[in-house]
């Protein structure tokens, strides 16, 4: 496949639980990606932080107060397996929501539908491994991590998230850069996810972007970032892409209606022999528990509220209105 384009699809949070569960009681497995399906149908690899635990068992979490706590059924895999997720980021603050019985069911359950999975596991090593996975002749590395829920790290004998917190003077942060050393040059295109932060605010901390910025340089092909409600501008360093908040994808949020906690994208990264040429970004709304394309003045309206967000790295992202796609490439001035 030398030679060839490779087109990634990724999608913020997708949380399938209490309502969205609720409705895929009586709904097929394709409802909650709604008519964003043909577009994640069309990319040759997609990927998305999976917002929940999916099982059938545990309890509610409880050896300290939480406040939310996100469970979707077992069989709802099967909403996964209606975009054709590749892999999927499990180091979050939700992974952990019904106990460690059901984080184990849930590895079980996304091993043996085909699902790579990183960023939580029954112990360090799993949790911090690189899954890797083949679309199209390529092989390609994923590598989840987080800085929520300290209390959920998993250690050498004991289940949880890898957990990583964003300081680059701390021995966990040095870690996980060696990680993408070490894996670099073992695939193809690696992917390294980061649920971190808080759950709002536009502009990235600085620390987010020196972290992001030493994984380039370690090896990284793509940082795919998530947390925060809303999302956040892309940067382009060294010709590779950060997304430093991808937003909402699917969830049955109160939505804030200044900050806008249900838009977001699908990002479709284009990437040629490791090389980046550009992204295509197609404007999305929440509604009624699923992601829909947000057309006409919604969609430039989200558009232009990311084009403002990029020009703070420098990005230039151009709206094309007539497809509905605003489009960040390479070289552009």
């Amino acid at each position: 496949m030398e030679g060839a384009s490779f087109r990634l699809a990724v999608v913020g949070d997708c949380m399938l639980g209490r309502l969205v569960n609720d409705t895929l009681e009586h709904e097929p497995p394709e409802y909650p990606w709604g008519d964003t399906l043909p577009i994640l149908l069309g990319a040759d690899g997609r990927i998305c932080n999976l917002e929940c635990v999916i099982s059938d068992r545990g309890e509610p979490w409880s050896v300290y107060p939480k406040a939310f706590h996100f469970r979707s059924a077992a069989k709802n895999v099967a909403v996964l397996g209606a975009a054709r997720m590749n892999a999927v980021s499990l180091a979050n603050n939700h992974a952990l929501d019904y106990g460690y019985d059901a984080l184990e069911e849930m590895l079980e359950i996304l091993s043996r539908s085909g699902i790579a999975w990183s960023g939580a596991g029954r112990n360090l090593a799993e949790a911090s491994r690189v899954a890797t996975f083949d679309i199209g002749g390529r092989k390609l590395g994923f590598l989840a991590f987080t800085d929520n829920e300290p209390g959920w790290q998993a250690i050498s004998d004991l289940g949880g998230v890898f957990h990583v917190p964003v300081d680059l003077r701390d021995s966990r942060a040095k870690n996980l850069l060696e990680i993408v050393r070490r894996h670099k040059d073992a695939v193809d295109i690696l992917i390294v996810s980061a649920h971190w932060g808080s759950n709002w605010g536009y502009e990235p901390p600085r620390e987010h972007v020196a972290l992001a910025h030493a994984l380039l340089e370690a090896g990284a092909d793509l940082v795919f970032g998530h947390s925060c409600h809303v999302f956040r501008g892309i940067e382009l360093y060294r010709g590779r892409p950060i997304l430093y908040g991808a937003g909402n994808f699917v969830d049955d949020y109160a939505v804030d209606e200044i900050e806008r906690n249900d838009e977001s994208f699908i990002y479709i990264v284009e990437i040629e022999e490791r090389v980046t040429r550009g992204l295509r970004l197609y404007p999305t709304l929440i509604r009624n528990f699923q992601a829909r394309r947000a057309s006409g003045a919604e969609g430039r309206r989200i558009a232009e509220k990311m084009q403002r967000l990029c020009r703070t790295f420098h990005t230039p992202a151009a709206w094309n209105e007539e497809e509905g796609i605003l489009a960040v490439e390479q070289g552009r001035e």
